[in-house]
């Protein structure tokens, strides 16, 4: 399960990585200069001898658009990639993922625990006792069971599936 987890955010990962490249689009870069302006006017009077000096101070903003900068320029006639080779080489690498994820949870070999298979045994002969069958013998991996003159073979694999058998009658 934590196997199945992990490959469905493996996936999820992989298509937001790929919906975000999709989205990036190339933007206008806004360069905003401020250019201080300095002016100084001087008056005379001559009535009575006084100079009077006053400065202006005024700032302008101007703003320049600059269009952001092409790689390369492409006639109609040819044909172009416009995905980097890098969003290729990460998707490379995301399917390589996605592949050995499914090839591990596919080919799974491991088995259960001895405690594990020894639960199950007593849980599936639970089962069966509860149906009016009396246990006879029971090993690690298996329990014989009687009901009358019927005799059944309750069995564990390493993958933890019962399996029941009936055995003849002596």
């Amino acid at each position: 399960m934590a196997k199945l987890v992990g490959l469905a955010a493996l996936f999820t990962a992989g298509l937001l990585l790929a919906g975000g490249l999709a989205s990036v689009g190339t933007a206008d870069v806004t360069t905003t200069e401020t250019l201080p302006v300095t002016t100084t006017l001087e008056e005379t009077t001559t009535a009575p001898a006084t100079t009077v000096a006053t400065t202006v101070e005024q700032t302008t903003t101007r703003r320049v658009v600059v269009p952001a900068k092409t790689g390369t320029t492409s006639s109609s006639n040819s044909s172009s990639s416009s995905t980097p080779t890098w969003v290729w080489v990460v998707l490379g690498i995301l399917a390589a993922a996605v592949i050995g994820l499914l090839v591990a949870v596919f080919t799974r070999r491991g088995g259960i625990s001895d405690e594990e298979r020894q639960r199950r045994l007593e849980a599936a002969v639970a089962s069966w006792t509860a149906q009016g069958w009396a246990l006879e013998n029971q090993t690690p991996g298996s329990a014989i069971l009687r009901r009358g003159p019927e005799v059944m073979v309750v069995s564990i694999d390493d993958k933890g599936q019962v399996g029941t058998r009936p055995v003849a009658n002596q």
